[in-house]
């Protein structure tokens, strides 16, 4: 599913019209992302957690060289689903 999918799926289950399902969709990314971006977790109870984890930085190796390559720390945003998201 992408988003257009995503967008027509809520459409249709909630009675809006794709495009207040479009700026809904829009308006909760934008939301989750400030949320991360300032240091807090999104916790939805029943879908599950997004949080943001920080990254060490580490030694890698460049395949087509074989030379050793410093990969910077960085932050990643990360998903724990939750006990009642299940695809059974």
């Amino acid at each position: 599913m992408n988003k257009s999918d995503l967008i027509g799926a809520m459409a249709a289950k909630t009675g809006l019209s794709k495009a207040d399902a479009k700026k809904a969709l829009d308006a909760f990314i934008h939301s989750v992302t400030f949320a991360m971006k300032g240091g807090d977790k999104v916790v939805l109870v029943g879908f599950g957690t997004f949080y943001v984890s920080e990254r060490a930085a580490r030694m890698g190796v460049n395949p087509s060289t074989r030379k050793p390559v410093e990969i910077p720390a960085k932050k990643v945003v990360k998903f724990k689903p939750g006990t009642e998201l299940t695809v059974d």
